[in-house]
């Protein structure tokens, strides 16, 4: 008698579309809540939200499509890098720097951006952003645009940062950027903050493009302890 054939455990496999790579899945509530922090943070650095001001959970929950508990964990997040603040029975505002953090600020940008730029090698593809940043503050400074020049600012020390081709000082440096950003928007003279510093952007450019690195970081060093110089004395004005 002749036996039927046993079927293959192959053929009773479950369907593979459940562990198909190419299948999306899902964005998990901790990557989505970092993600939309991005968001908001580069609306900071961009000039788009100002210091002390509220923020309504409901709009911005409606407006970025996302619940608003997945909100309240981007408000917690941009809290703890200092870039909101929470006041009870009141709300969450962005924040409004100090003079210390102002002083923390330049401190680490000294710390990051001196040395990234002082061993930058020029063929850097970074090294295209910092020259598209440094032309759009030039085409912008006539227009009067402020807050696009600051903008444009902001893109050039990001790419300095670049250079480092290191993921952690470019991720930590979104945070200081914003944070500076916010100290900038308190002061009532964009022009005489952002004017001085297109032709030094510049010049910083042409000097590591033209292969000279540390000359470049030194030029950038006391940029920065000018920079931190006219903040603080605007700020100082402000009180």
């Amino acid at each position: 008698m002749t036996q039927a054939k046993a079927e293959s455990p192959i053929a009773e496999a479950a369907p593979l579309a459940a562990t198909d790579p190419a299948t999306p899945k899902p964005a998990s509530a901790p990557g989505l809540a970092e993600d939309m922090a991005g968001q908001l943070r580069a609306r900071v650095t961009g000039g788009a939200l100002r210091p002390g001001q509220r923020l309504s959970e409901a709009r911005l929950a409606a407006e970025l499509d996302i619940s608003r508990n997945t909100l309240r964990e981007v408000f917690r997040l941009l809290t703890r890098e200092g870039i909101l603040r929470h006041e009870p029975n009141r709300g969450v505002f962005v924040a409004t720097p100090s003079m210390a953090s102002i002083l923390d600020i330049y401190r680490v940008r000294r710390l990051i951006e001196v040395p990234a730029l002082a061993q930058a090698w020029p063929g850097h593809a970074a090294v295209a952003r910092m020259r598209a940043a440094v032309s759009r503050a030039e085409i912008l400074h006539p227009k009067g645009d402020w807050q696009g020049v600051g903008s444009a600012n902001m893109e050039f020390h990001s790419a300095i940062v670049a250079l480092t081709d290191s993921p952690r000082l470019i991720g930590f440096f979104t945070q200081i950027i914003a944070e500076l950003r916010l100290a900038f928007g308190l002061l009532d003279s964009p022009e005489q903050l952002h004017s001085p510093y297109i032709s030094r952007n510049a010049e910083i450019l042409a000097r590591l493009e033209g292969g000279d690195a540390p000359g470049a970081a030194r030029l950038l060093e006391d940029y920065l302890n000018q920079s931190e110089r006219a903040v603080l004395e605007a700020f100082a004005r402000l009180g």
